[in-house]
């Protein structure tokens, strides 16, 4: 707990901390894998040359600092960040390794400004922040482990099965090594994914894209042109071959209950979760729009699924398929882009939730257009695949 002197220091400096955060955490990172490379692999070094990475990170402080003393909220805040750190099993003894680095990147770019007391009293914030997510991770690690099919850390996996979906989106069929059972997962979340690439640990995580069925995960991986794990899985694994996953995670999520009407928006790879999702709201009962948004029919994954869905449920789902570009106007609903006229003629009476995933650029129009259409934050839901940031235009 910080003492009533640290506090006023953390509130007076929060300002200037605030003005150098982006700088400071660009900093961080070269100095942290500089001073320990073994948490390189942690990290996914595309966001690290983007900028995603230190974005996400200087937003989580400014919300911690901005929120701490509402607890709750707090917690809630750092949701995002407890997902991700489970999906790559962080444990409590990495923390001290991003405190020290931390604290020598806040001083290399404050400089003088950084007295003892100052360093002191954000040390102490950093600590109290840490351990909040020790915490919070420790009991999402135990639930798990408890649950029939659960378990620690990492677990062996092998390719059951390979389906190519579209034309750079290829499924992946992972089955235990040891046959026992798998723990179901809240549709919509994601699975932490360890590999090893020219003898180099590398972690990622993906999308659960089938539905919970207690012997399998399903993940489906677009192939990226500059890709290292994408490319790993497309070019080089083959049935048979060997994988680990770690614990299932994130909150894209349905209530286990409700009847409120849905909307499911999705560009491209950004349809994996919303399958399970779809499912889920179904059996439900709720009355679901499905609107996928793919370049061509050839980038078009998953199609006859969901086309199995609305023959299933002709009452209650509504599939709507949009084309960037297409020769045959037969097999698509709508060619062009995703815009307001299009959502609005197909979004669901009755305070819909909305649920969107996609390239950036998508989310922003539709989270746009969404609130222009009167669809309160609290109904907008989304996801990044990768860090955290606002949906805001570039």
């Amino acid at each position: 707990m910080l003492t009533s002197t640290q506090e006023r220091i953390i509130e007076a400096t929060a300002p200037v901390v605030a003005e150098h955060l982006t700088t400071i955490t660009q900093h961080f990172y070269p100095l942290m894998f500089e001073r320990y490379p073994e948490v390189a692999p942690l990290f996914n070094q595309t966001h690290q040359a983007t900028g995603g990475q230190p974005r996400a990170l200087a937003s989580s402080v400014l919300a911690y600092v901005q929120l701490r003393k509402n607890p709750a909220q707090a917690r809630h805040a750092l949701e995002t960040v407890v997902n991700k750190h489970v999906s790559l099993d962080i444990q409590p003894d990495q923390y001290p390794i991003v405190g020290e680095c931390l604290m020598a990147a806040i001083g290399d770019v404050l400089g003088e400004a950084v007295t003892e007391e100052v360093a002191d009293a954000w040390g102490a914030l950093y600590q109290e922040l840490a351990d909040l997510l020790i915490d919070l991770e420790s009991q999402r690690y135990r639930e798990f482990a408890e649950a029939p099919g659960g378990w620690r850390g990492a677990r062996s996996f092998r390719i059951a099965d390979i389906r190519q979906e579209s034309a750079v989106i290829r499924s992946f069929v992972l089955e235990p090594e040891d046959g026992q059972p798998v723990a179901d997962f809240r549709p919509g979340q994601f699975i932490g994914v360890r590999l090893t690439i020219d003898d180099k640990p590398v972690y990622r995580h993906y999308s659960l894209s089938a539905f919970p069925n207690g012997r399998s995960y399903r993940i489906s991986i677009k192939r990226e042109a500059d890709g290292v794990v994408s490319r790993h899985f497309h070019d080089v694994l083959n049935i048979g071959d060997r994988i680990e996953l770690l614990p299932p995670a994130g909150d894209l999520t349905l209530p286990e209950e409700g009847h409120d009407p849905l909307m499911l928006l999705s560009g491209g790879v950004g349809q994996t979760p919303m399958l399970s999702l779809l499912r889920q709201a179904l059996e439900q009962g709720r009355q679901v729009v499905y609107l996928h948004a793919a370049l061509d029919e050839d980038h078009h994954a998953f199609g006859n699924d969901v086309q199995a869905l609305a023959r299933d449920y002709p009452d209650q789902l509504r599939v709507v398929t949009v084309y960037e570009q297409a020769d045959d106007a037969s097999h698509v609903d709508h060619i062009g882009r995703v815009d307001r006229e299009l959502i609005a003629r197909y979004l669901p009476a009755g305070a819909p939730h909305c649920y969107y995933v996609g390239p950036q650029g998508f989310m922003v129009a539709v989270d746009q257009i969404l609130q222009f259409l009167g669809v309160p934050a609290e109904r907008r839901h989304f996801e990044h695949f990768g860090p955290s940031r606002a949906l805001e235009a570039a």
